[in-house]
């Protein structure tokens, strides 16, 4: 895919705009971008394990809809339009009991009123930890 975010990405203005959020409770950051995919990383600690000492399903959740839905806000002018989770599945390939994740979320189909992202979870090796799909609506700004 070419070239899908309206203008160049700043890292520190998505980092500034979680603050205070479930972004920033659950640690995380966001890390990298290119013409079509963001990227943040997330701990595995306290904060994200479930119960039995594994990464929580629903934490993996929380990223990869942060990921694909600020990514979708890239590709929109905000004072007119947002894009909101419509559908998001996730599956959950791998445990991890510590260290840190990285999601990446690539545009699939940006179109006028859906947009489509895939995200993808890795652990430290680089191995797939979970896979996620998230469907936006574009919505007139205020109306989400």
């Amino acid at each position: 895919m070419t070239q899908v975010f309206r203008e160049a990405v700043s890292i520190e203005q998505l980092n500034a705009l979680s603050q205070n959020t479930a972004i920033s409770t659950l640690g995380i950051v966001f890390s990298a971008a290119g013409e079509d995919w963001l990227q943040a990383t997330m701990p595995v600690d306290e904060r994200t394990r479930q119960p039995y000492g594994i990464l929580h399903g629903g934490a993996s959740v929380v990223l990869a809809e942060t990921l694909g839905s600020s990514a979708g806000n890239l590709c929109v002018d905000t004072a007119k339009q947002i894009c909101v989770g419509l559908e998001i599945n996730a599956n959950h390939v791998r445990a991890v009991r510590s260290g840190t994740v990285t999601g990446t979320a690539r545009a699939v189909h940006v179109g006028r009123s859906t947009q489509l992202w895939e995200i993808r979870i890795e652990d430290e090796q680089g191995r797939l930890v979970c896979i996620s799909r998230l469907t936006l609506a574009v919505v007139a700004a205020g109306h989400g």
